[in-house]
């Protein structure tokens, strides 16, 4: 057995023992989180969706003012099928499954595969770091397990942050990794625009995926929530988030995810109540990365993006 599949065997197992886990702490813990889930009204339900659902669309625009400024400009309808569709591959075990995909189907739009590789790696840390900055308060929730505010000397970090978004700092290090990996350079980096615009892009989804994570937290709260829930939910899913997408053997960081979410929002609501907007957050979530899939898919499969490959691949070489 070669190294790469005892290590994809290694991934499969633990994300299979991570589901596990969280599946039986789940039916275990049933009796007290389906009380909170009968708590979320349609409305609410439905508010949480759509953040969710605006927050997905935000990440797709932020890859897309990346992809543009490397020197491949998308109309919006061709980045929409070529991102949404590369997304399912994150609910698989590993870390790069999502852009190889769509490295794959806008070679089909003639944009560069490695060009497309490194809009979605830098997409992929972008998101990371923001999720960090914007994280930064929940973090002292997860420490001290109490929300009564969160610690400045968190914001230490955020020079740090700052640093590695300079533009000239960014483009070196893409030169480095790409060296090191014995690929071409890049024929345009980075400017000062498109990474100011992808910061702001970034950010945006997290304030909306918080929204999103609030609304399910203020349903399940009762009508005296604590004064520091809308810190610890808005501030919760970056990030647990974030510390998920470090978990590169589990798909999406599923189980990670949903464990961290509750441990911070159970300084705020109890426990049952936390893991009950875990696990609706997860269900919306994934609910509209596969509907977005779809429509991305259906607009790939009308214009080609997918079969075009598949041709080409099946071509007599000369």
């Amino acid at each position: 057995m070669t190294r790469r599949r005892v290590l994809t065997a290694i991934r499969v197992a633990v994300a299979v023992l991570t589901v596990a886990a969280v599946a039986y702490a789940v039916v275990t813990n049933w009796a007290d989180v389906s009380v909170h889930l009968s708590r979320i009204s349609v409305g609410a339900f439905l508010l949480s969706t759509l953040a969710a659902l605006a927050g997905t669309w935000l990440t797709m625009l932020g890859w897309r003012v990346l992809l543009a400024d490397l020197g491949s400009p998308l109309e919006l309808a061709p980045a929409s099928g070529v991102y949404f569709v590369g997304q399912l591959g994150k609910y698989l075990p590993g870390s790069l499954w999502s852009v190889l995909v769509q490295a794959d189907m806008a070679s089909s739009l003639k944009v560069p595969r490695r060009r497309t590789a490194v809009a979605g790696l830098l997409a992929l840390g972008f998101s990371l770091l923001t999720g960090f900055v914007v994280g930064l308060p929940a973090a002292s929730y997860l420490i001290r397990r109490e929300a009564d505010g969160f610690d400045w000397w968190t914001l230490l970090a955020l020079p740090v942050v700052a640093v590695l978004l300079v533009p000239r700092i960014l483009n070196r290090l893409i030169g480095s990794l790409l060296r090191i990996l014995r690929r071409e350079p890049l024929e345009h980096d980075l400017s000062g625009r498109a990474v100011g615009s992808a910061v702001l892009l970034f950010i945006l989804v997290w304030v909306t995926f918080g929204l999103h994570t609030l609304l399910l937290a203020r349903a399940v709260a009762g009508p005296e929530p604590h004064p520091h829930l809308g810190v610890a939910a808005l501030t919760g899913y970056a990030l647990s988030v974030s510390l998920g997408m470090l978990t590169v053997i589990l798909p999406a960081g599923l189980g990670a995810r949903e464990g961290l979410l509750t441990l911070i929002l159970a300084t705020a609501i109890p426990v049952a109540a936390a893991g009950a907007v875990a696990i609706v957050s997860r269900f919306i979530v994934t609910i509209v990365d596969v509907s977005c899939a779809l429509f991305g898919w259906l607009y790939a499969r009308r214009h080609h993006l997918l079969a075009d490959r598949r041709r080409e691949e099946l071509a007599p070489r000369a």
